[in-house]
């Protein structure tokens, strides 16, 4: 059965990468990107090839919060129903490190924004829909001032490392919270030193197979092994299910990393 997909970040690196394995397979694919001639070179491509989907296109900097906002506003005069969210955008190196909201970027997007965008659309998802979120073997402990914008980080990969384990840890508190709605809320490792341009930009190296990522987005998205998943991470390094930072296993953490996020989207909204 086909399935109707939203994929963030989907115009480069891993996105790319299931975007192009979803549509071969016959997936209508909601396609999101900050860069309107790179959504339509994507779209053009995927159109060119085998797959019979169809292609909506979407254009956000998901940076502001506002942007992120009218996103969802957007795909929901478009869209009744939704089964799958990716959210795959992330950000760890730019030359700007705060936002026009005064957020750190990488909270902003990796965080902040999914966040936003997954409680705004929750309403097109029915049983059996499922949320991938897209975390990292990275991960540190949270700064709530940092989250809040109050702190500023100086350093690249503790900045990304503290918004991937902060995006994990709302994804185990959704799920906790919304056991009764059957939508699955995992995150994902989608392995270490893929060939992403964050990757190339972090680290100045080549990196491994994008595929090796799009292989368990992809299986995340529709797989019967992701059935049962809700509040799980896997950890594509090591092939399976397994224990993220040991915060986010901790309730009170996880609702504190919550009450911190529907802060700022409430002040970044009025």
């Amino acid at each position: 059965m086909t399935k109707k997909i939203l994929i963030t970040g989907a115009t480069d690196g891993i996105g790319l990468e299931t975007a192009k394995r979803l549509y071969s397979e016959g997936h209508t694919l909601l396609l999101h990107g900050r860069n309107a001639e790179k959504l339509a070179a994507t779209e053009q491509m995927l159109a060119n090839g085998t797959g019979a989907g169809r292609i909506y296109t979407y254009k956000a900097d998901l940076s502001r919060l506002a942007e992120a906002d009218s996103l969802a506003d957007e795909i929901t005069r478009e869209h009744d129903q939704l089964d799958v969210i990716i959210n795959n955008a992330g950000v760890m190196r730019v030359p700007e490190t705060i936002t026009q909201d005064g957020l750190d970027v990488r909270f902003a997007v990796n965080t902040v924004a999914p966040y936003l965008l997954t409680k705004r659309l929750l309403p097109l998802l029915g049983t059996a829909s499922r949320v991938v979120n897209l975390s990292s073997a990275a991960q540190a402990p949270v700064e709530l001032n940092a989250l809040r914008g109050k702190k500023r980080l100086l350093e690249d990969m503790s900045a990304y490392a503290q918004s991937k384990l902060a995006l994990t840890m709302w994804n185990n508190a959704m799920a906790s919270s919304r056991t009764d709605e059957g939508v699955v809320f995992v995150s994902v490792n989608p392995g270490s030193l893929l060939a992403s341009k964050m990757v190339k930009e972090g680290f100045g190296i080549a990196g491994k197979s994008l595929s090796i990522g799009a292989d368990v987005l992809v299986r995340a998205a529709l797989s019967e092994e992701f059935t049962n998943a809700s509040g799980q991470y896997f950890d594509n390094d090591k092939g399976g299910f397994g224990p993220p930072h040991s915060d986010a296993l901790n309730d009170q953490k996880c609702k504190a990393i919550v009450m911190v996020i529907e802060e700022l989207v409430a002040k970044k909204m009025a």
